[in-house]
């Protein structure tokens, strides 16, 4: 297998363990006995990690072997599936969640991003390098899909006789088993050499004040999504409308699906309008349906409202992933995937806390409409700034 069909693998494997953990680590923190506050702690934790993390990844990129790197990352997701399913006591928790890979965005902020969005970038020719990352994101999100179904598990053995703690328990080691599986699919890429690599002397260099306010207008987008990552998602529902833990894994399953059947259509819309624009017209629609779907009276306008959301939310995904590697030199592109990912993991680390304060509090609604609307004026700003930055395609 070529890189590229080794890093779609992995992004499989990887994004599967994702979808079920977002969704069962709320489920897991409350029936340890913590509260929503908590939880909105842990996730915040686990994101502020992940930034810090994902900025080290981004410069050591530049300067050794990503197949290594990768293989590294793949130690961590197992270590971190271990201790949680070992842990019961609040700090531990907390420092795993620092220190681990767990993702309760259910998404793809992670260490593994940079990298490989490095090593496609380099699979690919220019003209391609869109349908390969919607491909990519492709993969990724029906995987996610897969493993958010997989989240109603834990319902699934109880008529077995399997308590709910010991079958999560049970999950956060197969988590680990998968980061085993994500290793092996990376040791099929092959090692870059120092000429390959073409260490540049600072990781980033022309490109520098393009990235830098990319990273400025990503974080405005993340720190808005923070208030609403899956886990705080998955809670709104639970606690709003008392939805069981195997409708929001069929719920999350749908979402997941819609979301990858829209980023080989943010592809065709992308080299047909162009990658700002189709981030732009298709992420102010979705906004508009979180901020409905606050207000909405029943679970069914809610779950309708947000499927909607679903199917529009994520096209700026591959778009954007692909407009930061065109518009970039390729000797930039490691450091570039993780300044503009870690102001972005940054952002979206300080919501979660605020979001779970808020649901503790009683205000239910207003982490869907700091979400909402913060990502609308995001989307004004990204056009208003990059509409005549072409990637070389569009030139």
């Amino acid at each position: 297998m070529n890189a590229r069909v080794n890093v779609y693998l992995a992004r499989a494997i990887r994004d599967f363990g994702d979808g079920f953990v977002a969704i069962l680590l709320p489920v897991y923190l409350i029936a340890l006995g913590l509260s929503a506050f908590d939880v909105g702690v842990v996730a915040t934790l686990a994101l502020l990690g992940s930034a810090i993390l994902t900025l080290g990844i981004g410069v050591l990129g530049a300067r050794r072997d990503h197949r290594g790197l990768l293989l590294a990352a793949s130690a961590l997701m197992a270590a971190t599936g271990l201790a949680y399913a070992a842990a019961t006591d609040y700090a531990i928790l907390l420092v795993v969640a620092f220190v681990g890979t767990i993702n309760p965005s259910g998404g793809s902020t992670s260490i593994f991003v940079p990298l490989e969005h490095t090593v496609l970038s380099g699979a690919v020719a220019p003209v391609n390098r869109t349908r390969a990352f919607a491909r990519y994101s492709l993969i990724g999100a029906f995987a996610g899909a897969a493993g958010s179904l997989f989240a109603g598990a834990p319902e699934w053995l109880a008529p077995l006789g399997v308590g709910k703690l010991a079958a999560i328990k049970a999950l956060f080691v197969f988590y680990a088993v998968l980061g085993v599986l994500g290793g092996l699919a990376y040791r099929g890429i092959p090692r870059s050499t120092p000429a390959a690599r073409a260490v540049p002397a600072a990781a980033l260099g022309p490109s520098r004040r393009i990235v830098y306010r990319l990273a400025a207008l990503f974080s405005i987008d993340s720190f808005a999504g923070g208030f609403v990552v899956q886990s705080l998602l998955a809670l709104w529902l639970f606690e709003r409308f008392e939805l069981s833990l195997t409708s929001a894994s069929l719920f999350f399953f749908g979402t997941g699906v819609l979301s990858a059947f829209s980023f080989p259509v943010a592809a065709w819309i992308g080299a047909r309008i162009g990658l700002v624009k189709t981030m732009v017209f298709t992420h102010i629609p979705s906004s508009l349906c979180l901020i409905a779907a606050a207000f909405a009276p029943t679970l069914e306008w809610a779950l309708g409202l947000l499927l909607v959301r679903a199917a529009l939310s994520q096209m700026d995904v591959p778009t954007r992933s692909s407009y930061v590697m065109a518009v970039v030199t390729e000797a930039e592109r490691p450091a570039a995937a993780s300044v503009t990912a870690v102001p972005r993991s940054l952002a979206s680390a300080a919501s979660p806390v605020l979001a779970g304060a808020l649901f503790a509090s009683g205000y239910h609604i207003w982490p869907l409409l700091l979400c909402g609307g913060l990502k609308i004026l995001y989307d004004l700003m990204l056009l208003a700034a990059f509409r005549h930055i072409k990637p070389p395609e569009e030139r």
